[in-house]
């Protein structure tokens, strides 16, 4: 059965960091590229980070520049997003992603597995 199973989400002070963690079961994810999402009340889901599966190049949105950092684990079959200096508006349902492409395109209606996702609720 092929799940992608989301970790790590929580109640965390504005500043504070959490590490997410997508585990991967039933196929293999170093033969594609993985995609965090986020979805804020409200809000519609939009892409913040991904990983290409040919050469490891990381994307990330202008929102999350230098405070997020995507990374695999290719032996684990895990994929993680570490947050750091973490604000309230980055509040979000977390999702990733996978699709079979050597690069990230990261279209939502194209991805071919999607966790459940993992809730971030950042307030003091």
């Amino acid at each position: 059965q092929v799940r992608l199973v989301e970790s790590g989400g929580g109640l965390v002070q504005p500043g504070g960091s959490l590490r997410l963690s997508c585990a991967a079961s039933g196929f293999t994810l170093d033969t594609y590229s993985i995609g965090w999402f986020r979805q804020a009340p409200g809000k519609e889901r939009e892409g913040i980070s991904c990983m290409n599966s040919f050469d490891s190049s990381a994307y990330y949105t202008d929102s999350v520049k230098g405070r997020f950092t995507i990374s695999r684990d290719n032996a684990k079959n895990t994929v993680y997003l570490q947050m750091n200096s973490l604000k309230p508006e980055d509040t979000a349902v977390y999702y990733c992603a996978a699709e079979k492409q050597p690069m990230c395109v990261m279209d939502r209606s194209n991805m071919d597995y999607w966790g459940k996702g993992t809730l971030v609720t950042v307030s003091s």
